[in-house]
């Protein structure tokens, strides 16, 4: 179910991306290449179903992102995250490396001292 939905968020997006560069811009755009689409239809009705095909992709894109949200498969791991599961599971006794950090906080206790 999850990966129809992600498929048919790509589909509307690529069909989002052409409907919006074939838009007359004021720099003339894509649409100047397709001049033979204006005279059929006619230049008032080809934008206004280029505007109206921008919104109604737009809203379907919404709506089947958020559908994708509520379809996530989510694995049955007792209501726990991954993270949390793993720190579970992990070692009690565990060495943790200082990376020097101790010998620097020595020397400068010891240079502090020698100061005063």
């Amino acid at each position: 179910m999850y990966t129809v939905i992600i498929a048919l968020i790509v589909i509307v997006c690529v069909l989002l991306i052409l409907i919006v560069l074939v838009q007359n811009s004021k720099g003339g755009g894509l649409a100047s290449s397709f001049a033979s689409s204006n005279q059929i239809m006619g230049v008032r009705k080809t934008t206004d179903f280029l505007e109206k095909a921008t919104w109604t992709l737009a809203g379907a894109m919404l709506v089947l992102c958020i559908i994708a949200a509520l379809a996530i498969p989510r694995g049955e791991i007792g209501g726990q995250s991954a993270i949390q599961e793993q720190l579970q599971q992990a070692p009690a006794n565990q060495i943790i490396p200082s990376f020097g950090t101790e010998q620097i906080e020595t020397e400068a206790a010891a240079s502090a001292g020698e100061q005063q």
